[in-house]
Parts: C-alpha cells; structure tokens; sequence
C-alpha cells in the first residue's frame, strides 16, 4: 500500500537535507585547516581542500519541489551534487564589481580553509558571439576588468581558469565579418598575455589558460596558441570545460601538449619551434578509435629527445563521467531519424547532450605528474543554451518521430530540442532535467552521505 508523506514533512525533509548537507560540507574544510589547505607557494598539494560555494541559482528550488512531490530520494542526489566543491565563474559586470565578487568569495573560501576555484570569462567576443556572447567592449575594458578582479584576490591562494574557448575559438575562427565582429587574434592574445602577467603577480594564484579537449583542435594548434599566450609564465591549461570527453583522452591529449611545448621550446631538438610537426589525437593517432592513441604516445618517446615536459594541466570532469554522447540511439527506433539528422547531433553533441552524467569529483591527488588537479568548472545543472536547430546544433525529422505536444510549425520546430522535448533553458540557467540526469547517471555514483 502506498503511503502519502504529508507535504510539509517533506519539504521539511528537504531544507533540512540541503542546509544540513552544506553545513557538514562547510565545517568538513574548516576542520581540515592548515593540514589540508594547500602549500604556501605557488600552485597546491594532493591534500588541496576545493571550495564549495553556496547552493546554484534553481537547485534549492528544485530540491523543495521534488521533496514537496514525495521525491526525496532525488531531492537528495541534487543536495549532494551541490556539496561538491565548483567553480566561481566571473563573467560580467565593472572592475569594481569584479573586485567585489571576488574579494567575497576568497573571503568565503578562507573560511572553509578551502582554495577557490575563479573562473574569468570576460573576454572580448567571447564564444563567436555565440550562445555565451558578451565580455568586455575592447581591449581597454578588460585589461580594467582584469585589473579590478586581481584586486579582489589580492595575495590569497586561488586557481584561475582563464577564458574557456578562448583560444579554442580566436576571432579569426569565428568565421564573421568584420562589421560585427570586430576582434583580432592579435588583439586576443594580447588580451590573455596581460591578463596571465596581472594575476601572476599573485604568489598564490595558479593560473590557466585554455587547452581545448580531446576532439577538437591538435595538439600543434593548441601548443602554438598556448606558448603564443604566454603559458610558460602562467600555470599551465586547462582542458575539457564545459564538455564531455572521457577523461582517459583528456589525461593523454594534455600530456601531449606539455610534451611538444617541451620539444619546440628546446633548441636542442629538431622540432624546435615548430609546433605542426608535433604528433597528436589525429595523427598517427586516430581521434575516434582509443585503441590507436598508444601510436602518437610512442611517437613522443620516440622524439622528445633531452627535453623534459614541465607545463601542467587540469581537468573539467563536472560532466563527463559517461563520455560525449555519439547520438546513435536516435537512428534506431522508436526516433528512425536519418543520416544528415544523426550527424547534426553528433556534431553538437557539446549542447545539453542527454544521458550525460557528474564525473571524477575535483580532487589534487591524480596520480599524473603533471595533472594538477581534476575540477568541476562548468556549473552542473546550468544549460550550455537555447539548443536547438536555429542554433545549428539540432536536427530533426518530425514525420519520423514526434509526441502529442511537439510542436507543429517551422518556427516553433526550429527553437525547440527534441532530445529533451522542450525549450531548453538560455546560456547560464538551471536545467532541472538535465540536473537530475547529471546526478542520477553520476560516474563514480554520488556518495550515499
């Protein structure tokens, strides 16, 4: 026989789960103190104790919903997703509101004896101005901007995320015209030098600059971009934020890129200054097929001579913990959906992909050498955008497979994401489907306290 839990039980049930939860959370890093804070040099230990910020904008309300539904049991999967330490991202606003925001959340984290992680995304024509377009108006702007946000860390112990997609997608990659796009690769580089310079000057800021991921730009393309931005006065890169590969090729594919700034940076080996000469994911490896990656590991053995690999990474594993999804269930039924529908959601497959979920929980302790730490950077729970054909990343044939519902019209077809059956949320805002499958599908499952 069912039994009905009285509403006000649950919701009680509820707050008492996510206040509970954040409190342990919250005196868990305070009690660790000096022996889990980080070393007071530049960079952190194994034993690095992450942040863990309040509650994301849409998660309480989730909670008290699901709970209030008689749903506890995935009320509480979303309050224990929301006690995993996550980035602060940054990515509006003047200088001095930049210095304000900042400056409260490394008083926050020193409270916890934790070490944020800050995420900058500020930069001019950031993301093609595209789904997450915005940042600063020019180069002026945001060197002010950045200014202002260095302030607000001051000489604290931070890690610093430098601009996803910013050297992933220069102004030159974009692909459009001037009269709306106004920006220069050489104006984004020299963007990122001034900022990796400003916030260097922080003894206790580990700062990183862009790496892309695995199936996207090679190895060459990523090491010229990065010695370019002056990543030899920076940290290190970070790889795999905001998407999906499997952190096997995210630890390979970094691995790669510190290899061949090692090679080109010493004047001793024959592919000294010459980052296309540089092995990678594509060759002689093949990107698609794993199997095939050890090729382009023994090239690198094979060729690093007397250079000696120094450059460090870290790793976006907020949503990885099941791989991209290659969208090949929707060619088989009840969806039927051709060819040309398949390789349009493939090829975004970046954009709100179902059946995604958390992945490795942000820890220092890696094992790698040079992978400093594994983080969650992207907010889980937050849409990547409106995913949807009119945005290039879905398809659909609708005489093949709709629901009561769907809608009918071109329009309305052409801003709606089929793999969801809705409207998805604008850049930035709480998913809660895409919440709860984040949380339900975790890999390592979410811990049971």
């Amino acid at each position: 026989m069912a039994v009905t839990v009285p509403r006000r039980l649950t919701v009680a049930v509820a707050s008492a789960l996510l206040l509970g939860s954040l409190a342990v959370a919250t005196q868990a890093s305070a009690a660790s103190g000096t022996a889990k804070a980080a070393s007071s040099d530049r960079g952190f230990g194994p034993g690095t104790r992450f942040f863990v910020p309040s509650p994301s904008p849409g998660a309480p309300q989730q909670i008290l919903k699901l709970a209030s539904s008689g749903d506890v049991k995935d009320a509480a999967l979303i309050v224990k997703m929301e006690t995993i330490p996550r980035a602060v991202w940054f990515n509006s606003g003047t200088p001095a509101q930049a210095q304000q925001q900042a400056t409260v959340t490394m008083f926050e984290a020193a409270r916890q004896h934790a070490v944020p992680v800050l995420v900058v995304y500020d930069i001019p024509g950031r993301d093609c101005a595209q789904f997450s377009a915005g940042g600063a108006l020019s180069q002026a702007d945001y060197e002010a901007w950045i200014n202002g946000f260095a302030r607000g860390i001051g000489r604290g112990k931070a890690i610093v995320i430098l601009e996803p997609d910013a050297l992933g997608n220069m102004p030159s990659n974009c692909g459009l015209p001037a009269s709306v796009y106004p920006f220069t690769d050489s104006e984004r580089i020299a963007e990122l030098q001034y900022a990796v310079s400003t916030l260097e000057r922080d003894p206790g800021a580990s700062v990183y600059l862009d790496g892309t991921h695995s199936a996207w730009q090679s190895v060459g393309t990523m090491t010229q971009r990065l010695l370019e931005a002056n990543v030899g006065s920076a940290q290190g890169f970070f790889l795999d934020v905001s998407n999906y590969q499997p952190t096997a090729e995210l630890v390979d594919y970094g691995t790669w890129i510190s290899d061949c700034i090692a090679m080109v940076t010493d004047s001793a080996n024959p592919f000294f200054n010459n980052p296309a000469g540089c092995a990678s994911q594509y060759f002689p490896a093949t990107q698609s097929d794993f199997t095939t990656w050890g090729l382009t590991t023994q090239w690198y053995a094979q060729n690093m001579g007397n250079a000696v690999a120094s450059t460090h990474f870290v790793v976006d594993t907020s949503r990885n913990g099941d791989g991209p999804n290659n969208m090949q269930k929707f060619s088989a039924a009840p969806y039927s959906q051709p060819a040309s529908v398949i390789s349009t959601l493939a090829s975004g497959n970046w954009c709100n992909p179902p059946s995604s979920g958390l992945g490795l929980r942000p820890t220092a302790d890696t094992g790698v050498p040079l992978l400093d730490a594994y983080l969650w950077v992207k907010t889980p729970g937050q849409s990547d955008g409106q995913c949807d054909a009119a945005g290039g990343v879905r398809a659909w044939d609708y005489s093949a497979y709709s629901l009561p519902g769907w809608p009918t019209t071109t329009a309305a077809q052409s801003v709606f994401d089929p793999l969801w059956g809705i409207d998805d949320p604008a850049a930035g805002a709480w998913f809660p489907q895409q919440a709860l499958q984040l949380a339900q599908l975790a890999s390592p499952a979410l811990p049971a306290r």
